[in-house]
């Protein structure tokens, strides 16, 4: 009995799930009810709770002014508390209960709107964990179907209205009706004639309203889809981009996007024009009915039927009656735009022939990761229809068998399918007819955890995405996280269970290392590394590490080792064949193949996209070059620079390589120096407008002595800027340093902001030496190799 219940539980657990992961509920109300029933419940509990505080909040005004300030049997006599209360404490103690009362309403519509926000919350973070599920599972021909701006558009934008009408679904017509049936209630209470003229046009709103929004339901479907091909488009044409401009077809997407604004345009225009109408008729009927208080009820209190409290007790009601009313009207147009939102979504999201979702769930992996079989036999095809469902070829079956011992290639002309065996035989994609068998088994059968492992992949049109190097290399091993490195912290865990989540843990170790046959992360990396040597990527990867950097703090190892192959190398530089490849760094002196700015700033600015132009725009800069007597001097060299640059190029087209080769001063910007040299005078350049000033500036800064051989920078000026590179120094080393953070260069220390390259350099190349970048990457190699970094970086 007990295997057969077991069996039974099984059997069910799998059925339920296979319904869920192939089925939609096939209308909102079902979604919210499967899987927020329980919530749901406790927010209508809540809700009902409130309406007796709700009820009293409306009784007090009248007992007050009746009884507290129009009456006259004092002392009073308190029944409950036995105390005998003059008029004034009388008032004071109701109109405390009545303070008392607001701040239970407010308590209870508080706690009813956070709980419902976090019930709505979770109801929309489940769908979208269940839309993207379901992508997973798309046949691959869907996909030229529904294209990926509308699927991103759909699962981000679209389903925003529909989680805030989830959280109020069944709490926003319990809390507003039952609000609204208790004012109308205390109404009819107070007198019947009243409570009648209150709701007298309700019936009226209730016939109308529905008719004009059905029209406006209709619109906003419209609307939605029409988003939906406006944001498919601009996916296109950004996709596409090269064909658009190789093809000149810009106008006729400007006029494609331009109708498909038109359209938008008219529909939402036919939306305003029906809103606007609605709002007017709940808003004209709002302001008719207090007409029905002031006369009926007026008369009433005249002549003695009704009291001067209780007409006072019931506007004051109906103040609060309209409110309920309008969020009921509004509850109705939320829940048609969430029942076309969820009906187009069940549209998009249930395509047929979608790959069965307990094939990829965890829970029904048939066996463990290192109990996964190896595929033994042969890979046997009978009638297989290599057609997708949008293909209207009329490409042939194919019956095959192929030892999976062997290497083997098949061949085809086009149009003969050949192009998508490959995928088939992957399970990337799945065969309209016929039978495939890998290693005995059901291949259409295989759960993801045998296909995943024990076959490999790679089509015509392979893709990275975004992240590491590393982290595109170990993807294919990303299959399970660790249970026992790191998980969900206990709260983080409940709300992924409730919003029935994915409950693994990002932070946890997704690699699976027995997957490249590996024990441990150490020989992880090293089959890592032979397989980027297989695929000839050692030493592409090779150049990428040596431009990275790392973090000392983190592998302080590797960051002393490095030290030691900058050791190496400026002792193998002390050999006189070498020594002229390369000017280290030194604080004591100039660096002629170092710009002035990178001279004055002597180290890696700490700003990413740091602009060495405009450095002498810094107030800090500015102080350290005037005290150095460094501001007239380059600005001198800059008008030189200027003249010389401007006549020059005078005559060079835009488009010149030799521009950006030789120039100190872009195309674009020649007539602006043309235009500041007519009117400056180069003996006269202590007056300058500061953006003159600016643009001066800016050109000796960018002057190597060793490049420019212009004679401008002389062992004067190079002993007045090393004097300048010190006082800088000091005054951006502390924290004070006005926002110039600069790691400066050090002998002894790794800079944290340079490549792994630059700290093993430590210098600058040589410029006019031939083949002097290749002879000293070539040096740095032969260090690199000596003390065993190759593999490290």
């Amino acid at each position: 009995c007990l295997r057969c219940c077991q069996r039974w539980c099984a059997t069910y657990r799998f059925a339920s799930a296979f319904v869920e992961s192939t089925f939609m509920e096939s209308s909102i109300f079902r979604f919210i009810l499967r899987f927020s029933l329980r919530q749901q419940l406790q927010l209508l509990a809540l809700t009902v709770i409130g309406f007796p505080f709700l009820y009293l909040s409306l009784e007090l005004p009248k007992v007050i002014i009746n009884e507290a300030i129009g009456g006259n049997d004092f002392p009073y006599q308190v029944p409950i508390l036995g105390m005998a209360l003059s008029q004034v404490e009388y008032l004071m103690m109701l109109c405390g209960l009545f303070l008392m009362l607001m701040f239970v309403n407010g308590g209870f519509k508080y706690a009813i709107n956070v709980y419902a926000g976090v019930v709505g919350e979770r109801m929309l973070r489940r769908l979208r964990y269940q839309l993207f599920e379901r992508v997973l599972r798309f046949p691959i021909p869907h996909f030229r179907k529904v294209g990926q701006g509308e699927l991103v558009a759909t699962i981000v934008t679209e389903t925003d209205p529909i989680g805030g009408f989830m959280g109020d679904a069944i709490k926003l017509p319990a809390f507003q009706g039952g609000t609204l049936l208790v004012i109308v209630v205390f109404m009819f209470a107070q007198d019947a004639i009243l409570g009648a003229a209150a709701i007298a046009l309700y019936p009226v709103q209730a016939y109308v309203i529905p008719k004009l929004q059905q029209r406006l339901n209709q619109l906003k479907k419209e609307m939605v889809v029409n988003r939906r091909g406006l944001s498919e488009h601009i996916g296109e044409v950004v996709g596409g981009i090269s064909e658009v401009h190789a093809h000149d077809t810009s106008e006729y997407e400007l006029a494609s996007f331009s109708d498909k604004l038109a359209t938008i345009f008219r529909v939402r225009l036919d939306i305003f024009k029906r809103k606007f109408m609605i709002k007017f008729l709940n808003n004209f009927i709002a302001q008719i009915t207090p007409f029905f208080f002031y006369s009926i009820g007026g008369y009433l209190v005249i002549m003695g039927d009704l009291t001067f409290g209780a007409l006072v007790a019931v506007l004051a009601a109906y103040k609060d009656l309209n409110a309920p009313w309008k969020e009921i009207l509004n509850y109705y147009q939320q829940l048609e735009d969430a029942r076309i939102r969820y009906g187009l979504l069940t549209d998009t999201f249930q395509p047929p022939r979608m790959l069965d979702g307990n094939l990829q769930r965890a829970e029904f992996e048939p066996l463990p990761d290192a109990d996964v079989p190896r595929l033994h036999g042969e890979y046997i095809a009978s009638n297989v229809d290599l057609r997708d469902q949008l293909d209207a070829s009329t490409a042939p079956s194919i019956s095959f068998q192929m030892a999976l011992d062997k290497t083997q290639a098949l061949v085809g002309e086009g149009g003969s399918g050949i192009g998508r065996i490959g995928a088939i035989l992957a399970r990337i994609n799945a065969p309209i007819s016929g039978r495939l068998t890998l290693g005995g088994f059901d291949v259409n059968s295989l759960h993801e955890c045998i296909t995943g492992r024990r076959i490999g992949y790679v089509g015509a049109d392979p893709r990275l995405r975004s992240g590491t190097l590393l982290s595109n290399l170990v993807y294919p091993l990303k299959r399970r996280a660790d249970p026992g490195d790191g998980g969900l912290d206990a709260k983080a865990l409940k709300e992924a269970q409730l919003s029935g989540n994915s409950t693994s843990s990002l932070s946890a170790n997704w690699i699976d290392y027995s997957g490249a046959n590996a024990a441990s992360a150490a020989e992880f990396v090293q089959r890592a590394i032979a397989a980027i040597t297989i695929a000839d990527l050692d030493r592409d990867v090779y150049q990428l590490g040596l431009q990275g950097n790392l973090d000392p703090s983190v592998e302080g190892d590797l960051a002393e080792r490095i030290m030691q192959a900058r050791s190496e190398l400026r002792g193998r530089f002390e050999d006189p064949d070498l020594a002229g490849l390369v000017e280290s760094f030194d604080s004591a002196r100039y660096n002629t193949n170092m710009s002035i700015a990178e001279n004055l700033l002597f180290g890696t600015p700490r700003e990413q996209g740091f602009d060495f132009e405009s450095m002498a725009d810094h107030p800090v800069v500015r102080e350290v070059l005037d005290e150095t007597n460094l501001t007239g001097e380059l600005t001198g060299i800059g008008r030189q620079l200027a003249a010389l640059m401007v006549d020059l190029f005078a005559d060079v087209p835009p488009g010149s390589e030799l521009f950006e080769q030789f120039s100190f001063i872009r195309a674009e910007d020649l007539p602006e120096f043309r235009s500041l040299l007519s009117r400056t005078d180069p003996n006269h350049l202590s007056n300058l407008e500061t953006r003159d000033e600016s643009l001066l500036l800016s050109l000796p800064l960018k002057l190597i002595p060793a490049r420019h051989r212009l004679g401008l920078v002389d062992e004067t000026m190079q002993a007045r800027l090393l004097r300048a590179r010190e006082l800088l120094a000091e005054r951006t080393s502390g924290a004070g340093s006005a926002g110039l953070a600069v790691e400066f260069y050090d002998e002894t220390r790794y800079n944290t902001q340079g490549s792994i390259q630059d700290n093993i350099l430590f210098g600058r190349l040589v410029y006019g030496r031939a083949r002097s970048a290749s002879h000293v990457g070539g040096l740095i190699r032969d260090v690199v190799e000596k003390l065993d970094l190759v593999d490290p970086i």
